[in-house]
């Protein structure tokens, strides 16, 4: 299970740190990497997101909701390998949702992770209920 708050810095080449704690929820060195729901990237183990996604396949291609859900989703998904010293580089078609911003976050939530711009975050974070 993903959770807990790290802060990590984005370099300019793209590359970043994955915390310990994340990777060790990760069962591989490869890892998905797509758009999230809000303004943030999603991470998630790569066996897990050929499950969860498999469900996506089996609703009608009638159902709107479904269907933008599989295109943001899909279209914006690469595999990341992680190197030896626990870095990755996100590609540049995500990175530019990230506003080039060097400080970053990654969150825990549960069944995958986010990275968000570190002032969205907090932005994010601090919005009334």
């Amino acid at each position: 299970m993903f959770y807990g708050e790290y802060q990590v810095s984005l370099t300019e080449g793209g590359r970043i740190a994955i915390p310990k704690k994340i990777r060790d929820n990760l069962k591989g060195d490869v890892f998905i990497l797509t758009k999230g729901f809000d303004e943030c990237l999603a991470g998630y183990d790569k066996s897990d997101w050929e499950k969860r996604t498999s469900t996506l396949m089996d609703v009608s291609l009638l159902e709107k909701e479904q269907i933008d859900k599989r295109r943001m989703l899909f279209s914006g998904a690469h595999e990341v390998v992680i190197d030896e010293q626990g870095r990755c580089v996100i590609p540049k078609s995500l990175t530019s949702l990230l506003n080039s911003d060097s400080k970053m976050t990654i969150v825990g939530v549960g069944d995958h992770f986010e990275i968000w711009n570190s002032e969205k975050w907090l932005m994010y974070v601090n919005k009334p209920l």
